[in-house]
């Protein structure tokens, strides 16, 4: 066998192969831009020198706490610095970071403890009432560390110590090293699960580096941006914009608050050229009060992506000076995998046009290898008709490694070689997709998803209720909200507002049914709930 002569003594070796990481890019921010503004916080300014030296000793920390590879480091915060330190000071330590959704309820943030096997929970005061709840179910206990944020409400302490403490027992000058292998998991973040507990989606580093890299090129960012964090840091690891902004040794402009009057005087205030949001973002800014609003320093881009904005939404952002651009992904691929790639030639069309091709979800990203629309049985790929359904599939390094301790969801989500999103759409001749429906009936509202299986279960649990059914309904603030189509026991009575505050007892506020129709549920002749029918119902109740 002849040998392959670019294999000869060309080997990998230190000088010419290194593992991908996202966790050089704050090295060479503090280097190359020592003084620049890495993180504005209230009255807090912070430097990228700075702000290498805080993460350096939260990784510090955690090693001197025995924290080190595959370990889970767990944070409850809002966006926050505390919560942008950890994306690259617990990776630092070797560690993983599961960044929990600060809308769960104690029952949920009780599991994912246990699941991920969280060894250290950095928490926020404003959410002690449910942490505390939460601690006091899980099999065992973390090392539990309070965060004091000088702009929110204080709480009870229910940790040995407080972040900035912690912080002060690290070595600002720790000698981190990258993964020995890229393929080492750097992040944990849960879905809201179609059936049961949510589950746990593990990122590696290789991915979470290049899904840093396709947001500078997807969005052609520049050096040196002004991100406002109005997306959620625990969505999907604020969809890797942390890595992203600092790869671009740009300012992170933290938000504790997602209101109008805060959005506006921070775009005013600190010159914002991006920031990221459900429609229930663009929403805000819309319907604002006069009084709320401040003057576009410029056009500022920002990027969506959750249920498809409507035309008019996208219309009515940018009249006010936001340049909107549409992208569509899911937890499993570290958030967006897919843009609507705009192309010159649309500019000349009416406004109207403009904004209904900007609704589609569009094209992959340079760095996912793989995007199609095919028939869920065959992967047999559909026409580029712009009218043929399938479910949509991507492959690639920036699919997630799978899920934590679920080897039967893995197989199921990787059969066949390609990612099954559960997404139905079509694609057009233009060879851009299309969502039209999502197959497993998730709710996507304000951006969270929320599983109908979960609402109705706990719907079922009173005492009044024979059968309960949940879908979308659609909403011009949330975009979707929950709607329950209830039977009632014979001999039993209840109002919609009794369902609802039951299910408010039970579940997260964000998961609980906005309205409630009561009558039987239209059924197959096998029994089965026909789901598209209540839809139906549920869109027309306006």
């Amino acid at each position: 066998m002849t040998m392959n002569p670019y294999d000869l003594d060309l080997g990998r070796n230190p000088a010419n192969h290194m593992a991908l990481t996202p966790l050089g890019f704050i090295e060479r921010a503090a280097q190359v831009h020592p003084d620049r503004v890495a993180v504005v916080h209230g009255d807090q300014r912070r430097t990228w020198a700075e702000t290498y030296a805080r993460c350096r000793r939260l990784a510090s920390a955690l090693a001197r706490r025995g924290i080190g590879r595959g370990d889970t480091v767990a944070v409850m915060a809002p966006n926050i610095p505390p919560l942008f330190e950890a994306h690259f000071g617990v990776p630092m330590a070797g560690a993983v970071l599961n960044a929990l959704n600060v809308r769960l309820d104690a029952e949920t943030i009780a599991f994912i403890l246990d699941h991920g096997e969280a060894k250290v929970l950095v928490t926020d005061g404003e959410f002690a009432p449910t942490v505390a709840r939460a601690l006091g179910m899980v099999s065992r206990r973390p090392i539990v560390i309070d965060i004091a944020d000088p702009t929110g409400p204080d709480g009870e302490r229910l940790g040995e110590s407080d972040y900035e403490t912690f912080l002060a027992s690290g070595d600002p000058d720790f000698a981190w090293q990258p993964p020995a292998d890229e393929w080492d998991a750097i992040a944990l973040n849960y879905t809201s699960g179609t059936t049961g507990n949510p589950k746990g989606v593990v990122y590696h580093h290789r991915g979470a580096q290049l899904n840093a890299m396709g947001n500078v090129l997807v969005w052609g960012m520049p050096r040196h941006p002004v991100y406002l964090w109005t997306l959620p840091m625990f969505h999907c690891n604020g969809w890797c914009f942390p890595w992203t902004v600092t790869a671009l040794a740009g300012t992170h402009v933290c938000l504790r608050r997602i209101e109008a009057r805060a959005i506006y005087a921070a775009i005013a205030d600190h010159g914002v050229t991006h920031l990221c949001g459900a429609p229930i973002i663009m929403n805000m800014l819309i319907h604002a009060a006069d009084a709320d609003r401040r003057p576009l320093p410029g056009t500022v881009e920002l990027m969506t992506a959750a249920a498809p904005p409507p035309a008019s939404v996208i219309e009515a952002m940018e009249r006010q000076g936001f340049h909107i651009t549409h992208v569509y992904g899911l937890t499993e691929v570290y958030g967006p995998a897919v843009v609507c790639d705009w192309r010159a030639e649309w500019d000349d069309l009416p406004q109207e046009d403009r904004a209904r091709l900007k609704s589609r979800q569009g094209v992959r990203y340079p760095v996912l290898d793989g995007l199609m629309v095919a028939d869920p049985q065959t992967l047999q790929p559909v026409p580029d008709d712009g009218a043929t359904m399938g479910e949509v599939f991507m492959r690639g390094n920036i699919v997630m490694k799978g899920y934590l301790k679920n080897p039967r969801a893995n197989e199921e989500a990787f059969a066949g070689g390609w990612f099954h999103t559960g997404d139905l759409g079509v694609r057009h001749p233009d060879g851009y997709v299309e969502l039209k429906d999502r197959s497993k009936d998730i709710i996507i509202s304000g951006g969270e998803n929320i599983s109908t299986i979960e609402v109705e279960g706990v719907l079922y649990r009173h005492p009044a209720v024979l059968e309960a059914a949940v879908v979308a309904r659609p909403d011009p603030h949330w975009g979707e909200t929950p709607c329950a189509f209830v039977t009632l026991k014979e001999g039993h009575s209840a109002t919609a507002e009794e369902i609802i505050a039951f299910a408010r007892a039970n579940l997260a506020r964000f998961k609980v049914p906005k309205t409630v129709v009561f009558g039987p549920l239209p059924k197959t002749s096998t029994g089965k709930v026909q789901k598209f029918s209540l839809r139906e119902r549920a869109t027309a109740l306006g």
